[in-house]
């Protein structure tokens, strides 16, 4: 598949600054293999690409669901440094206060919106991630409820369910100020979220984790589900990948 690019023109952030085009890389799609009732686009972790997790997706007993798995940008990263390597925004100290690179963000998820606007109007859609991902997969759910993005422009997607495994909300501590009006809080009380963690994570510590799924559930998001798994570093399980097949089975009906 081309790759696509955006610029922080395009994202109409009102800014008469210097350009900043970005650039994202290959996207992988698993297509279903039974009736398509469910896309949901997985996001992977710092320095990966879309190619590990599309292997690892495809081979889980999800027939219904049609996975798309973007690789992210390359861009210098602050927390290595300035090291380049593929990520979905520049992040430096994790906080729950930021996001530090709204603008990054923003792209990003604009990016993973783009790729579930031409999916049929009667498939469910939901987004998914590991780690910074998973970031990236919270954040959409806070502006999906907000019905906008960060910089003001509207979100357009119908959001059906949001996997978080290993992640963190940017911003977790300022949502409950934003969700204010009649439909932000609906949508808030009608998105299913699941967050899994483990207790040993030693890249992005478990409080994170559980601290954004407490700030969420106090903005008002009710179908909050918080999966921890003692004895689990900065990676995936099977058991863990089970009960993600369990919770989307019961969520998408997928």
């Amino acid at each position: 598949m081309s790759k696509m690019s955006y610029s922080s023109a395009s994202m109409g952030s009102g800014s008469r600054t210097a350009r900043r085009t970005v650039e994202f890389g290959r996207t992988y799609v698993v297509r279903p293999k039974a009736k398509h009732q469910a896309t949901i686009v997985w996001l992977h972790g710092l320095g990966d690409n879309g190619s590990s997790w599309s292997q690892l997706l495809d081979n889980l007993p999800l027939p219904n669901i049609k996975w798309i798995c973007p690789t992210a940008p390359t861009r210098p990263v602050t927390a290595l440094g300035g090291f380049p390597c593929t990520a979905w925004f520049d992040e430096g100290e994790l906080s729950e206060d930021g996001p530090n690179d709204v603008e990054g963000l923003d792209a990003s998820i604009a990016h993973i919106a783009n790729l579930l606007s031409t999916e049929p109007s009667d498939v469910k859609l939901g987004i998914g991630g590991f780690s910074m991902g998973a970031a990236c997969a919270l954040y959409s759910a806070a502006c999906f409820v907000q019905g906008k993005y960060g910089n003001g422009n509207p979100y357009p997607i119908n959001l059906k369910a949001v996997v978080g495994l290993s992640g963190w909300l940017p911003g977790a501590r300022n949502l409950r100020n934003k969700i204010g009006s009649n439909d932000a809080a609906r949508r808030a009380a009608s998105l299913p979220i699941l967050f899994c963690h483990g207790q040993c994570d030693e890249v992005v510590p478990y409080k994170y984790g559980e601290r954004s799924s407490q700030m969420m559930i106090s903005a008002g998001f009710r179908y909050v589900t918080f999966k921890s798994y003692d004895g689990l570093g900065h990676y995936t399980v099977p058991k863990e990948m089970e009960e993600v097949c369990q919770w989307l089975h019961t969520r998408l009906g997928a």
